[in-house]
This record gives structure tokens, sequence and C-alpha cells, in this order.
């Protein structure tokens, strides 16, 4: 089930200082699509000598002029003819779409995106959109667990997170606007994953770099997700959703001008009703219980600026109690309290007709709350001074204060080239304690970063940058340069290579206990071809990832670790050969070892499967305004360790080792949509959801755990069998039914 969070309030006061700006202009905005029905991003729209604008990466533009009269419109694309059109200025909007054609001089214009899947909420490709992220069948609504669904990322169900080609969870990181989100998912629970925070609707376009990602972001070895916010929505609308185990409601709020909006959700969930009816595998004494909100605020500012804020909270509460591995007749309970603030405010302008900027500021507060204890069959508590026992009674409170600071500029030349450049600064703050012991750390860290996008010849381009880190804790200084380069084939085909080195800060758990560490760091090689044509997408993509400095904490803390990571990813999505039928098939092989933490030498880490699948069929049945998807995934089995301490002192040691059965899941997700209100002014999309994640009832065993004296082995599995939901949703005021339909393909 899809859990629902909540966090402290901020000033909705905020909201109120939302007015009208002031009206006597004309306004034109539209859609740039090509002859093909596709969209055209960045465009340049112009009046001339009058107003300016580009379009976003969905192909949306608005200006505004204060001209009347006979005015012509201008519109250009790099490997597009230019467009011109006569308009008649007289106060009333217009909505234009407008059609390029192609220039045959320069088809064979070439983008640089070796590792990078890109996608907006109108731009249909070969990523996910936000409406991907509530329809793929199994994802729950969630964005990282809807880009589970891509190559690249492993199936893992018992920790929240991408794991993406041999690398952590902790090794991707995720940018709103330009800012890290530093907490994206509810706290982290022992075997039970837990979802994101972000409501998917709130972006217009998802980039997910699996590797060889751009010098404006960092501290991410692995992967980055890069999520850019809408605007403004299309027009103001309500929507509420209730469901057994949670319910939402929430509403956007356009100004009558179109030049700003606020808006505010409320989501709630509490899974203890559900518990009682589909039985879970721990003993809830706690929750689950989630409660979130967010609220935004949108602006343009002048001719082409754009002011967004955004803010979200959540607070959760999962206590559970599992048999005790190490003994008969005792309860493990973990109860854990999460609390998370955040905030961004980003804007965004053209300085003149060749310079834009980027700016953006971030502002994260996080509390994880975790008590730990032993228990009779009556519930009470027990304290056992000797080990293992001893070391399972434990309290933990961790208080991290996270801020952020980022400008970019941009300076854009002819034939779609540029140079980026900026810097920014991070600060976080961890205050706790474990027990008796503090726990406190704080971090400066400072990055500056330049890029340039550089054409070679008609149908080569490249894009080389890199980027310059200091951090305080550390007192390291590193430099990560970043290169790609793209062949463009007569075809439409292109050929993409991607080198890189990405650096990224040990986790704060291992900076605790010893702060003479340096930064680990991944030095990627990348090579893909892509080909898109007629709504059907085709990428195979090899890679090789190199690790090093890796922390290890034995037989010392040190950054003595290494590790590989290689293997070749397909991917296809056909959206054009069945009516109303959208599926893609992908395929993972992933080689990869590492020495880090305990490991005794260089094993298979315990999250890598060496082949991963998926195929995801969306099917829209018109006659009975049914939308059905299916997901199927399927993985080889991961390996797993006992790695201890050995009793004879001789270090640690793997003690039991295997490989998990297989993992297989089939998800099933259907919506009847539907219209309560036809007539009058506010048309709603409604209906009634329900699905079931794996429908076959497979058993999913993700590892095991074992007790200190080797004699108990426990399967790390699924919470449930299966997961059910039903229940209904409503929006008033946006129809999406289009988006279900896919008529825009």
């Amino acid at each position: 089930m899809k859990k629902a969070t909540l966090q402290y309030y901020l000033p909705v006061l905020l909201l109120t200082l939302l007015c009208d700006i002031a009206a006597g202009q004309q306004k034109v905005s539209g859609t740039v699509k090509n002859d093909q029905g596709a969209v055209v991003p960045f465009a340049s729209v112009s009046f001339n000598g009058v107003a300016q604008t580009q379009a976003d990466s969905a192909g949306y533009f608005s200006l505004e002029t204060k001209a009347s009269g006979k005015r012509v419109l201008s519109v250009s694309a790099v490997g597009y003819k230019p467009f011109k059109k006569e308009l008649v200025l007289t106060g009333v909007p217009l909505l234009l779409g407008i059609i390029l054609q192609h220039d045959t001089r320069t088809l064979n214009e070439v983008s640089v995106s070796a590792g990078s899947f890109d996608a907006s909420d109108k731009a249909k490709g070969a990523a996910l959109t936000p409406i991907d992220a509530v329809t793929v069948a199994g994802s729950n609504a969630d964005i990282t667990q809807a880009l589970r669904a891509l190559p690249g990322a492993q199936q893992i169900g018992e920790q929240d997170g991408l794991f993406v080609r041999g690398g952590t969870n902790d090794e991707t990181k995720q940018f709103v606007d330009g800012t890290l989100l530093k907490n994206p998912n509810y706290p982290a629970v022992p075997g039970i994953r837990q979802y994101a925070r972000i409501n998917p609707f709130l972006f217009k376009g998802i980039l997910f770099s699996s590797g060889g990602y751009s010098a404006l972001y960092g501290q991410a070895m692995s992967s980055a997700l890069i999520m850019e916010s809408v605007d403004l929505p299309e027009k103001s609308s309500a929507r509420f959703n209730i469901f057994p185990a949670n319910w939402g409601i929430g509403g956007q709020r356009l100004a009558k001008n179109n030049r700003s909006s606020y808006g505010i959700n409320i989501n709630y969930s509490d899974q203890s009703f559900y518990n009682s009816i589909v039985r879970q595998t721990p003993d809830y004494f706690s929750g689950p219980r989630y409660l979130q909100g967010d609220a935004n605020l949108r602006m343009k500012t002048g001719k082409t600026g754009m002011l967004k804020l955004y803010t979200n909270w959540s607070y959760s509460d999962v206590g559970m109690s599992n048999p005790d591995i190490d003994s008969n007749n005792l309860k493990d309970r973990f109860q854990l309290k999460g609390k998370n603030t955040y905030t961004n405010l980003s804007y965004r302008d053209f300085l003149s007709d060749n310079w834009k900027i980027d700016a953006g500021i971030a502002f994260s507060y996080n509390q994880d709350k975790t008590v730990n204890q032993l228990a009779d069959a009556a519930g009470e508590t027990q304290y056992l001074p000797d080990e293992p026992f001893r070391s399972k009674a434990f309290y933990r409170n961790i208080n991290t204060y996270f801020a952020q600071a980022r400008a970019v500029f941009t300076r854009m030349f002819y034939n779609n080239q540029a140079i980026r450049f900026g810097a920014e600064h991070f600060y976080a703050n961890d205050k706790g304690v474990r027990n008796d012991t503090n726990l406190a750390l704080t971090d400066q860290l400072t990055a500056v970063f330049a890029e340039g996008d550089i054409r070679l010849a008609d149908n080569l381009a490249a894009r080389i940058g890199a980027r310059l880190e200091y951090s305080s804790l550390l007192d390291k200084m590193v430099i990560a340069p970043r290169a790609s380069i793209a062949y463009r084939l007569k075809d439409g085909g292109q050929f993409n290579l991607a080198y890189g080195i990405f650096y990224q800060e040990p986790v704060s758990d291992l900076l605790y206990s010893n702060r003479n560490l340096d930064f680990t760091n991944a030095t990627h090689y990348v090579l893909n071809y892509t080909r898109k044509k007629n709504n059907c997408f085709f990428r195979v993509e090899a890679y090789y990832k190199q690790y090093n400095k890796l922390v290890k904490t034995y037989p010392v803390f040190s950054n003595g670790g290494n590790g590989y990571a290689k293997g070749i990813e397909l991917f296809w999505r056909d959206k054009r050969s069945v009516k109303d039928l959208d599926y893609w098939i992908t395929y993972t092989y992933l080689d990869t070892k590492r020495n880090f933490l305990d490991y005794p030498y260089a094993l298979k880490p315990a999250f890598a499967a060496p082949h991963t699948a998926t195929i995801a069929i969306k099917k829209m049945f018109q006659a009975i305004n049914t939308n059905v998807n299916v997901s199927y995934s399927v993985a080889a089995g991961r390996p797993y360790y006992d790695i201890r301490y050995s009793a004879d002192g001789d270090g640690y040691k793997v003690f039991d080792q295997g490989k998990t059965r297989a993992y297989n899941v089939l998800n099933l997700h259907i919506a009847y949509l539907t219209r309560l209100f036809k007539k009058g002014k506010w048309q709603d999309f409604s209906g009634i959801g329900m699905g079931v994640t794996n429908l076959l009832g497979t058993r999913q065993v993700f590892g095991y755990r074992y007790s200190a004296d080797d004699g108990n082995k426990v399967a790390v599995t699924l919470p449930a069998t299966r997961g059910y939901y039903l229940g209904i949703f409503m929006s008033i005021g946006i129809d999406r039914t289009d988006d279900f339909l896919n008529e825009h393909l």
C-alpha cells in the first residue's frame, strides 16, 4: 500500500502573500511540436523587438507584451525551419499550436545523452512521466518505485531508494529544481521498504541519469534523479482520494491573470485497519502511520522570470515486533518515529537574449528517533547484560539540519552551443545520541563547476566540464572531470560516449566513528546507441564503473576498499503498434564486486542480481473507460552472506553464503474512469482504482538473517504475500483523461 506522510507546518501564510500582477498585457502561450507530432523542447519564441522567451522541456511557452495591433511571432529551433506568423494583438489571451517543419539541411542535429533518460509530462520518450509513476503497476504512485522499471535499477524489495549499476541506495541522489533533496524517503525500517515523500504530479520533467551525468551535480557516485517542477498549473483545480488505508485532499489556485498560483496538499495514512485484514509478517504495535503535507507558491517575474517556492512536511510512526532470532521466547521490538521538513526556493530568468540564470536555496530538517528493546511474551521489557542481547537494547535520536545555496549562469551561442558555470554551498549539521554516546558532525562543502556544449560538426557534438569540491569535515579537495560526445546517424540513430569521475563523502554513520576519511569515488565509462522514431524508442548501453577509496571498517577504518561494476542494458518502448497500448521491455546484465565495510575480500554485493528484466504494459479500453496496467519483473537470485567476527580472533569471515531464489513478481492495476459532473463550470476527472501486487503469490526471498551462534537462519521476505488496494479518486478542474488515452503521442 502507498504510504503517505505529513510534516511540520511551515507558515502557510506565505500562500496569502501572492497577489495578482497588474493586468493589461497581451498573453500569448502555446506548445511547439514538429511535423510528426513530437514536442520540440527549448524552442526560441519572440515578437521581434518586443518580447522573447524559450519553450520549456515540454515544448510549452508563454510570453506577455504591452504591444498591440499586428505583430510577427517568430519561433526557431535547431534542426527546423524558422516559423513566422502575423498575429493581431487585441488584449485577449491567445493559445497557439506551433508546428515546425524539419530542415533537411540539419536533420543530423545531435544531443548529448549518454547514460540518461529524459522525459517530461508531455514529451513522450523512453522515460517515465508523472502519469507513469501513478499508473505503472506496482509503483504505488512513487517515482522511485516506477524508475525501478527502467534498465540499470535493481529490484530490491526490502529497502527503499534506487540501487543502480552495482551501487548502494546512498549512491543515488535526488535533486529538485537543482537543489538536493536530502531525505527523499520516509525513515528506513529494517526489512520493509519505505516510499517517497514527493508527489509525482509536482514535476514536468524527470531526468534519470544512471551514469555519466552533468558536472552541474555532484555527491552521487552512481546515479542522479533530476526533477524539474511545474511552473504554473493549467488551471485551478482540486482533488481528493479515499482508500481504506489512506486519504488525501488538495488543490491548486491559478490567478486570473495566469501569472501566479498557489497550492496545498494533505495526505494521511494509517495501515492498522488494512493490516488487520491482510496479515503482515511483523506484528505492528504502533501504526504504521504517516502524515504528509506540501505547499507551493509560483509566480512569474517580469517577461521571462519564474519564482517558485515548494515546502514539504512529514511525520511517520512505525512500531513492529518480530521473534528474536537468538532466543525462543523473546520478541525484538523496534519503533521509529520520524519528522522531516524540506523547503526549496528557485528562480530562473533570462538576463538578456543570450544569458540565463538558474538559482535556488533549500533547507531541510530531519529527525529520526529509534527505540529497540527485547520483550517477553507478555510484552514486558527485558534487559540482558550479555551479548548478543545487550546490543539489542538501544536508543538513538539524530537531528539533521541541511541547507544549500546554488547559482548557475548559462551563456548561449549560435548553433545550440552554450557554456554553463556556477557554484553551490552545502551546510550539514548532525546532532544526536545513541544510548549514552553523543553523535555530532558539521560539514561545509563548497563546489564550483563549469561545462560547455560544443558543436564539432553537423552530426557531432560534445559536452566537456569539470567540478571542484572541498569539504571542511574531510579537509580534502577533489576535481571531477566530465566529458560526453555524441554522433548522429542519417537514419536518426545516435551513438553516445561518456566519461566522468564522481566523488561522494562517506555516509554520516561512518563519519560518526571516524573523521579521518577521504572522498570515495567512481569512474564511469558509458557507451550507448539510441533510436527514436514514430513513438518507438530503442536503447542499448554498455558501461564500466571502477570504485576507489570505498570505506572499510575492517581491519581498520580506512578508505582501503575498491570495486567494479560492468554490464549491458536494453530498453524498448512502443506506443505505436497497437492503438491505446503502451508497453516497454527492459533487460539488465550486471557483473559487480566490491570490497568495502566488513567484507573480508571482494564479493558480489548482496543487493546486486546479475540478470533483471521487466515488461510493463498499459492498455486503455475506451469503450468501457477502463485503464489496465500490468507489470512483470524477474531477476536472478541475489547473493547472501553471514559475515561475522571469528571467535578465534582471526578477523571477519564468511560463515555461510549462497544465492536466493529467483525473483519474479506480477502486478496488476485497474482504473475505471468516469465523470460525476458532466455539466457545469467545474468538470471532474474521477474513477475507481484497484490493484494487486505480487498477483501470483510467489514467495520472494531477499536474503537471510542469522543468529549470533549461526544456529538460526531466517529468510527476509515480503511483509505479506500480496498487497491490495481499492478506492476512489477525483480531480476537479483538470481532466487527465488525455494522459491515460495517450492522445498526444
